[in-house]
């Protein structure tokens, strides 16, 4: 299916070296950004206590929160859990006070402000647990990760392989970036989001892969620039519909999704975009450049090979 078609072929790989000293500059302020900000990690890395109270009425979470603020809580989050009347509320640990006691001392600030208000559920999450998240979702990246590389390797070749698992770390590093340098809040659900950048952007991959394949079989003269120039032009149309698509959902999902949703969608939103500049401008100049050929895709059957084999 396509809305438009483009009768000439675009010369992505004419700028291939002005698209990747961007691309270059990009990540090494994004790891700029991470080592000397570092990512504001929630209490699910670092440890914490999360309340969880009911009002019998709708209420307004930046109220509640400027109120617990005023009483000396400037870390905390606050934010609708299921439905208008229920609120969930996450604050960093502190040492020299238990969970329990730091759960009455909210408590008692939300009553200041409303005496109707009632605890539901306190729940404390240890250093220990944080660390093992922390851990555990540093792992899930490199298995990601590993899983692409081989699956590209044994579906493609392994110049697709490298130039894939390159784009995808430069999408994760930008964001990661992102959140560093404007401090937002790193959660569970933003890891989710990540690893969801991480597919969706290696399918973007696959598919100009896929063309570039099949144009070395059908473009017998053309250079490689052109046989790559030509994959990215004629999957426009599928990339502008596709990710225009998810873009409208992703967005829903930020305006209107609630501070629970928020920085999830944030990540998809940021890692949509930066997902299909690394697929055309940063994987495809570095099949490019890594030299590939015909040849590495359609192997010449040599003349009389395995004659010598025959009865």
């Amino acid at each position: 299916m396509e809305f438009f078609r483009i009768k000439h072929d675009i010369p992505f790989m004419r700028y291939a070296r002005i698209t990747t000293v961007i691309s270059a500059v990009m990540f090494v302020l994004a790891v700029g950004a991470i080592f000397m900000r570092g990512l504001n990690l929630s209490i699910e890395f670092t440890g914490g206590t999360i309340v969880e109270a009911h009002y019998p009425h709708a209420v307004d979470v930046q109220h509640i929160r400027a109120g617990l603020q005023g009483a000396g809580y400037h870390d905390v989050t606050v934010q609708n859990f299921g439905t208008t009347q229920d609120v969930l509320i996450r604050l960093p640990a502190k040492q020299n006070m238990s969970s329990a006691t730091l759960s009455d001392e909210i408590m008692h600030a939300l009553k200041t402000q409303d005496a109707s208000v009632e605890r539901r559920r306190v729940e404390f999450v240890g250093p220990q647990v944080g660390q093992e998240l922390y851990e555990g979702g540093g792992l899930a990246l490199l298995l990601v990760c590993a899983g692409i590389m081989a699956y590209l390797a044994m579906r493609f070749e392994w110049r697709f392989s490298i130039a894939a698992i390159v784009a995808n770390m430069h999408d994760v590093v930008i964001i990661l970036g992102f959140f560093a340098f404007f401090q937002w809040e790193f959660s569970l659900t933003v890891l989710a989001g990540v690893l969801a950048i991480l597919g969706y952007s290696v399918n973007e991959s696959v598919v100009v892969f896929d063309r570039i394949r099949e144009n070395f079989r059908k473009m017998r003269k053309a250079s490689v620039p052109e046989v790559i120039d030509n994959a990215i032009t004629r999957t426009m149309s599928r990339t502008v519909i596709t990710h225009t698509m998810t873009e409208l959902v992703v967005l829903s999902m930020l305006f209107f999704g609630g501070e629970s949703l928020f920085y999830f969608a944030l990540a998809l939103t940021i890692g949509i975009v930066f997902g299909i500049y690394s697929s055309v401008l940063v994987a495809s100049p570095i099949v490019m450049w890594l030299g590939v050929d015909r040849s590495n895709l359609m192997p010449v059957k040599k003349e009389g090979e395995g004659v010598d084999a025959r009865p």
